[in-house]
């Protein structure tokens, strides 16, 4: 086969091309040392998200035995499944929880070693919470199937509704939040948004039989409570009206800024709810596509005017 000319000027344009590498190499490690926020060199090891994605779903075959990871249990063997998969979730988290609290203190400035030497503790007391767990999230299950009429059945909602992953995913997580270990509780609920599309901090209070349903787009805020049998729809946001800054211009952190939903409310699709001091009374509706940043008393019915729609007859004749 003939070369033709580009060819052969291939090579050298490579080579050539290549020679400019040591020079982009030196730059990039000029941004390292100029911009120090964007780099974690030398520092305490950051956990590692692809074994929180792990411990994950090693914590739902637990949550939901037979459904997920290990097949064929029977009574007979599972208390050995238990006992196994315990063994490696307390190493795997008890390494993790270390690694993020050496983070969190290298971010605050203070040498705790008495937090990493608690990491086994803090790994065993959620491990004590999986009963718990699992009993919420029975009453989730239940609820989404009780709330939808196109569930066959209660399988079918544990295997395939993004709203049940995204629950569970936030009940762990939330756990988590609760016993003060960083980082882990956000990569776990993050993570569980890129998947199913809600967005569930885990610092949220959410009561029992909670069910989203569809889920596209649901956000809800780190302060916001929700009670007990509370169902909603997708596109549905639970969020902050303001963020309170102080004299420099920094926002203040720690207060509630997002609302509170009460037992046995309804919320339908794209509807927008925002503020700390905004409470939905217990069982009323909200309807599609309103917008509340003020409280609405017990068994209220809130919806949108109707719409008034228009149409234009198209008169423009046609050709033949």
């Amino acid at each position: 086969m003939k070369l033709l000319d580009s060819d052969k000027c291939a090579p050298q344009l490579k080579c050539s091309l290549r020679g400019k590498l040591p020079l982009i190499v030196d730059n990039i490690y000029e941004s390292y040392e100029q911009t120090t926020i964007t780099r974690n060199i030398g520092e305490s090891p950051l956990p590692n998200k692809q074994e929180i994605i792990d411990i994950l779903e090693l914590i739902r075959e637990i949550l939901f035995p037979g459904y997920y990871g290990t097949s064929g249990l029977c009574w007979e063997n599972v208390v050995y499944f238990i006992g196994s998969k315990l063994d490696q979730l307390f190493s795997s988290l008890s390494t993790e929880i270390s690694k993020s609290f050496r983070h969190e203190c290298r971010e605050t400035g203070h040498i705790c070693v008495e937090c990493v030497d608690r990491v086994s503790q803090y790994t065993i007391e959620f491990l004590e919470k999986i009963p718990k767990i699992r009993e919420m999230l029975a009453d989730d299950v239940q609820a989404a199937y009780d709330g939808d009429p196109a569930a066959k059945n209660l399988d079918e909602i544990i295997f395939s509704y993004p709203g049940v992953m995204a629950i569970t995913t936030y009940r762990i997580a939330h756990e988590l939040y609760i016993q003060g270990i960083p980082l882990i509780p956000r990569i776990m609920t993050e993570y569980a948004h890129g998947i199913t599309g809600i967005d569930i901090h885990p610092g949220a209070k959410i009561g029992r039989s909670f069910f989203i349903d569809h889920g596209t787009g649901v956000v809800i805020g780190e302060t916001c409570e929700i009670g007990d049998r509370v169902k909603i729809y997708q596109g549905v946001t639970l969020g902050a009206l303001s963020f309170p800054k102080d004299g420099t211009g920094a926002l203040i952190r720690g207060r509630k800024r997002h609302p509170t939903i009460e037992d046995d409310v309804t919320i339908y699709a794209a509807a927008t709810i925002l503020g700390g001091d905004t409470v939905i009374g217990k069982g009323s509706v909200i309807g599609g596509n309103v917008w509340l940043v003020h409280s609405v008393p017990a068994v209220t019915k809130v919806t949108m005017e109707d719409p008034q729609l228009r149409f234009k007859m198209n008169n423009t004749p046609t050709e033949s």
